[in-house]
């Protein structure tokens, strides 16, 4: 195999590919890709130009940081930028034309003061709709929607959306959220508002309850090409994974019965056996918690972890199989070929698909196929 030692290969066509279903699922005005994290930790930048290619007319991000390294990059798309720091300098958001999304009194006041003659704040206040995160409590959203229309008339902002986000705890939790959501804009449109986009759907909510996707939703999880919850597959969504996980054997020894494997010895092999080393550990993400239980591909056959997930490597024992130095091991990828999938590692980490691949770093290296690489 061509490539890295360490080596996470990003599919750019999948990335356009999911995106344009997820727009075909949808059926809204707007779809905003969300690539805030390193785009889930895939490549925000990379991810940001496939995304668009595939149909997505909003940019998504936490930090403002973020969205200025992607106009830094020449990404010029509408981003929204959703969480700030205390003393958030919203004037650098202005300046790189970034939207900012405002949860309180103090952030829409600091974004209008932000703003330039000419060039007004571009804001989206955000209602608190029951996730308990941030947002605009619904007993100061009439008292701030009348405020942001006043400074829209001055000429310090444009309020250009309203949004929130739902919990996912139950389509009765969700329809109740809605519910608050839908008097939110019912109440700034009575204070003079007209703002141009409404949304509260990311990707679980878009995909399997219509009635939160108003005319833009957030996809995220989805855009790389996986589920956003147990109910449905990735290929049955129609989506394929973007990100393969992967390395090549660096070591290969034949082991005595008996003989323990890794830190604590919580593997000891049954009878002599070959053991091979996988230079990937938890420096790269790799979760300590799927110590013995992750799933990874050798040479085209299925094995699990043997023993402790080590900082720099893990060990695998694979039996009597002519495994060679230099052999492609791949974590997870596309199940449809045959590997493991982020779902299998989640399950071995009793964590979820989200943080398997956002936890991927260290000395881990990116590369790209398709699109514009």
């Amino acid at each position: 195999m061509s490539g890295g030692f360490r080596e996470a290969v990003i599919d750019l066509d999948a990335v356009s590919a999911n995106v344009a279903r997820l727009r075909e699922i949808v059926g809204t005005e707007h779809v905003m890709a969300v690539v805030k994290a390193n785009a889930y930790g895939h490549g925000a930048v990379e991810c940001a130009r496939a995304a668009l290619a595939g149909g997505a007319d909003w940019l998504g991000v936490a930090d403002i940081s973020e969205g200025i390294a992607l106009r830094e990059a020449g990404v010029d798309a509408p981003v929204l930028a959703w969480l700030h720091d205390p003393d958030e300098d919203f004037a650098a958001a202005v300046a790189a034309g970034l939207d900012v999304g405002i949860s309180s009194r103090a952030q829409l006041e600091a974004a209008a003061a932000a703003g330039a003659p000419g060039r007004p704040a571009s804001v989206q206040l955000k209602l608190e709709t029951g996730l308990s995160r941030n947002g605009i409590p619904a007993s100061e959203w009439e008292a701030v929607v009348a405020r942001a229309h006043e400074l829209e008339e001055s000429g310090a902002i444009v309020v250009r959306g309203l949004f929130s986000h739902l919990s996912n705890a139950s389509p009765d939790d969700d329809r109740a959220a809605i519910a608050k959501f839908t008097w939110g804009v019912e109440r700034a449109e009575a204070a003079g508002l007209r703002p141009e986009l409404r949304h509260i759907a990311a990707s679980a909510a878009a995909l399997s309850l219509p009635e939160s996707r108003f005319n833009l939703v957030r996809f995220g999880l989805a855009v790389y090409g996986l589920s956003p919850f147990g109910a449905a597959s990735a290929a049955e969504l129609g989506l394929r994974p973007a990100m393969t996980l992967r390395g090549r054997v660096a070591a290969v020894r034949r082991v005595a019965a008996g003989t323990g494997v890794s830190y604590d010895y919580t593997y000891r092999t049954e009878a002599e056996t070959t053991l091979a080393l996988v230079p990937l550990g938890y420096a790269e993400g790799i979760p300590r918690h799927a110590s013995g239980r992750g799933p990874v591909s050798i040479a085209g056959k299925r094995y699990r972890i043997s023993g402790r997930v080590a900082m720099d490597q893990f060990v695998v024992d694979v039996g009597n199989a002519e495994v060679e130095v230099g052999d492609e091991v791949v974590l997870f990828g596309d199940p449809a070929t045959g590997v493991p999938g982020a779902d299998d590692w989640a399950e071995a980490a009793d964590t979820i698909n989200y943080e398997i691949v956002t936890r991927l770093g260290g000395r881990l290296r990116r590369t790209y196929r398709g699109g514009a690489a």
